[in-house]
């Protein structure tokens, strides 16, 4: 679970950007496209569509779960979004 050997600052800086292997660039892009090249229909590289996968959001998702000490995070659109997800996941009479 996360990484404790460094603080809370280091991590809130650091953790899942990676510097680009390319540029070398330390802060990541924001990617704004909403397409991503494909091998053929059905068949992508690792991201298909911006609303559904992108790379700084899985940037912001890595941040964020090392600064709550948790494996894996997910990132919403809104408040809304967040909670429909988690009453999609919920059953009557959980808790």
């Amino acid at each position: 679970m996360g990484e404790p050997d460094r603080g809370f600052a280091t991590r809130a800086i650091h953790a899942g950007q990676e510097p680009d292997p390319v540029t070398g660039a330390v802060m990541p892009p924001i990617y704004q496209t909403s397409t991503y090249v494909q091998d053929a229909v059905g068949r992508h590289k690792g991201y298909e569509y911006a609303r559904t996968q992108n790379r700084t959001r899985e940037m912001l998702e890595a941040c964020v779960a090392s600064l709550e000490g948790a494996d894996q995070g997910i990132a919403f659109a809104s408040g809304t979004a967040a909670i429909h997800a988690i009453l999609t996941l919920l059953s009557s009479g959980d808790e």
